[in-house]
């Protein structure tokens, strides 16, 4: 889960801000070579040694928010290099998603275990008693560990009366559960493409900004601007954000003023999913697979398949939310664009894949949305009127509740209880990749034969995903609160049910 990083996180959202209002102005994009000069002003560095790095890094980052590539350090290019090439109404993501930005990286050691001066040298020496590979000792009355020997298993962290052992990790690894991060041969971090899933975790847990997404702000404007009917298909981890609690209507006037032409709730495809996955669940467990895994967060199943293909098959075949909600939209409004509103960096690659493209035009995350209200100046969100015009798609509390982990699972269980009431369902959830892998190795070997398996990427579900503004905390007290006030409460007595056969 990411910790609060104030000063990252301004930075982070002034470049979506001003990336938004480049797009909306238009003209000239050459001027985009003076907003690292606009961001950061003046000529006292505040963040970093040097004033000339930090709006280096922050040029970098306007690259990234507008999808294009980030410079390396060897081949001169301008900032405005792409920009126009790319100030287009349509525009997948030009691998790679997740980008270090090299020179804002500080080198942090991989993993150490360290003792501090808060050794007391004490009588027990517990730290030498407990250590399995003889790595400590004791000299000049302090505790020593011999790095050569240490496997920086921490038993003499938890040993210490006197917390004077300290184990540290590179913090973008210590957050990526896939063992994706790496070092480079000067000791920067760098990324294991092999391994990454784009869950985003590294992005908000790297304390220095060196991780970046590229984002389609700058594209997504360009289609509003060209007159074509944009719709916001708007994940149901929107409550807690924007301080609007859970009132949704409101959400969709602020996307009115920046030119959607409509903004609707996901939670109809969580809806359809539910229903799905709990058709295939009572088809196929355990008759055809021996259990079956949700198939609604990407990082979750991207990260199954990459490291347990022997089981990719019990991976649900359903559609997730996102894409039954873009083909339900495309379906009603065949010229329309559809621009899915999250908190997932992972649902860009999922867009970005051939089978889902022509669904989902655009993916944007809370923060990169929130930029966009910013060069609009809607600042007060909860001030505007809410829109009283009735939504297209209806959605249950099932779905609703589809954003905080846990909850899909139970959407599904409770479709199969009202289908089949004498069944009985177990079920096995984690959260977080690291948790996630493990729930498969149990999997693999034969302990949940039988049951459904709900994995989230993100601590908390969507409700911690990389992009959400506000904190889980928050998010899940008025995710209860925007559940509640819906009377439909079971996915499968949402009407639009019968559209899933002519989804596929």
């Amino acid at each position: 889960m990411a910790v609060v990083k104030p000063r990252i996180t301004k930075i982070r959202r002034t470049v979506f801000t001003e990336v938004a209002r480049l797009a909306y102005e238009g003209g000239d994009y050459s001027r985009i070579e003076n907003l690292p000069y606009k961001i950061l002003p003046g000529e006292t560095e505040s963040y970093r040694d040097s004033i000339f790095l930090e709006r280096a890094i922050i040029a970098e980052r306007i690259r990234l928010a507008m999808g294009l590539p980030a410079r390396g350090y060897t081949t001169y290019a301008p900032v405005s290099d792409g920009v126009n090439e790319s100030a287009i109404a349509n525009k997948f993501y030009d691998p790679p998603l997740v980008n270090i930005i090299k020179f804002a990286c500080n080198r942090c050691p991989e993993k150490t275990v360290t003792v501090t001066d808060a050794c007391r040298n004490c009588l027990a020496r517990s730290c030498e008693a407990v250590c399995p590979a003889d790595a400590v000792s004791t000299k000049d009355k302090k505790a020593v560990i011999d790095e050569a020997k240490c496997i920086k298993c921490g038993k003499c962290v938890s040993a210490c009366a006197y917390h004077a052992i300290i184990k540290q990790e590179r913090p973008c690894a210590a957050s990526c559960g896939v063992n994706a991060m790496k070092s480079d041969d000067k000791g920067r971090a760098s990324i294991d493409r092999t391994k990454c899933v784009s869950c985003g975790m590294c992005i908000v847990n790297c304390p220095f900004g060196a991780i970046a997404d590229k984002g389609q702000i700058f594209q997504l404007i360009h289609a509003i601007k060209s007159g074509v009917a944009v719709y916001a298909a708007v994940a149901p981890s929107f409550v807690g954000q924007y301080r609007l609690g859970a009132d949704f209507r409101k959400l969709r006037t602020a996307l009115k003023i920046l030119g959607f032409k409509d903004a609707l709730k996901v939670a109809v495809g969580a809806d359809l999913s539910a229903v799905d996955e709990a058709e295939r669940f009572i088809k196929e467990v355990p008759d055809e697979i021996p259990f079956m895994a949700t198939s609604c967060c990407p990082a979750w199943a991207s990260m199954a398949r990459k490291n347990f293909p022997e089981i990719e098959n019990t991976i649900s075949m359903s559609l997730t939310p996102m894409v039954i909600t873009a083909r339900l939209l495309k379906k009603k409004f065949p010229d329309c664009k559809v621009v899915f509103v999250g908190p997932c960096s992972a649902k860009k690659l999922e867009a970005s894949r051939a089978s889902v493209r022509s669904d989902v035009d655009f993916v944007l995350t809370f923060e990169e949305l929130l930029g966009m209200m910013d060069a609009c100046g809607i600042i007060d969100t909860s001030a505007l009127e809410p829109e009283t015009e009735e939504q297209i798609f209806p959605a249950s509390q099932g779905g609703k509740a589809f954003a905080k982990s846990g909850k899909v699972a139970d959407a599904i269980i409770e479709v199969i209880k009202a289908k089949h009431p004498t069944r009985g369902i177990k079920t096995a959830r984690a959260e977080g990749l690291a948790e996630c892998k493990k729930l498969l190795f149990m999997a693999k070997a034969g302990k949940y034969n039988g049951y459904l398996l709900e994995g989230m990427a993100c601590p908390g579900g969507c409700l911690g995903g990389a992009g959400v503004i506000a904190t889980v905390e928050k998010s899940s007290v008025m995710l209860q609160k925007y559940c509640d006030e819906e009377e439909m409460k079971i996915a499968s007595e949402n009407p639009l049910v019968s559209n899933l056969d002519n989804l596929d």
